[in-house]
């Protein structure tokens, strides 16, 4: 469950709870207008900060977390969000079709890798690597060719070294095609694992069914 449809359903509680609450301290206790009012949103946090947390536990029961680690990978990808935006950034800095391209590529890659975390936290071990290292590089790289682009004198050394700064850019985007590949590497083993029940299952039904004491010829004239 994302955190959009988390926060949707807090608030579709929380509303009500805080309209009844209001209703109850203004009519019952006599508290007046504005007194109410700021009970109510009282009562509104108050509540919103339980199911919170009570939707925290359920996700970090569900996919056996520690609190430190479940809170730890939520600080990761609310860092790698920021990598994320620092790299789009650079959208109108890149000056050829083909730097455009492979930025576009890593950020789209860059955006799976979190969006699948964030469904299933504990997919973080299988993308260590992405958020420790590698997009950080794919930021500090995209950055520098930012800067050593918009110059207005490129001579053969700095040619040369935005030659480099390419190449190395498409090594990364392939590093990260290849860390989507490992988060959904038990995703794909859990759906072959599905098939082979699922053609194991319809095996069976198109087993042909024989009636006790029937002869090979009755058996071929049912076929």
């Amino acid at each position: 469950m994302s955190e959009i449809v988390q926060s949707i359903i807090r608030h579709l509680i929380n509303i009500p709870i805080m309209i009844a609450s209001w209703f109850v301290f203004f009519f019952s206790f006599d508290t007046g207008f504005l007194i109410s009012s700021a009970l109510a949103i009282g009562v509104y946090l108050v509540t919103n900060f339980g199911i919170k947390k009570f939707q925290q536990r359920r996700i970090m029961k569900k996919h056996q977390l520690t609190l430190s680690e479940y809170f730890h990978i939520q600080r990761q990808i609310k860092e790698a969000n920021k990598k994320i935006r620092t790299l789009n950034s650079h959208y109108l800095k890149v000056r050829s079709l083909s730097s455009f391209k492979q930025l576009f590529e890593m950020n789209r890659l860059a955006k799976r890798i979190i969006s699948l975390v964030k469904t299933n936290p504990r997919k973080f071990y299988q993308a260590e690597n992405f958020f420790y290292a590698h997009l950080d590089s794919a930021v500090e790289l995209t950055s520098k060719y930012a800067l050593l682009v918009s110059q207005p004198v490129k001579d053969r050394e700095m040619k040369m070294a935005l030659e480099d700064t390419r190449e190395t850019l498409e090594s990364i985007s392939l590093v990260m095609e290849d860390d989507l590949k490992n988060v959904l590497t038990s995703d794909i083993e859990h759906l072959k694992m599905e098939l082979d029940f699922a053609k194991l299952s319809v095996g069976k039904m198109e087993q042909p069914l024989y009636l006790k004491g029937e002869s090979e010829d009755d058996r071929k004239t049912y076929k």
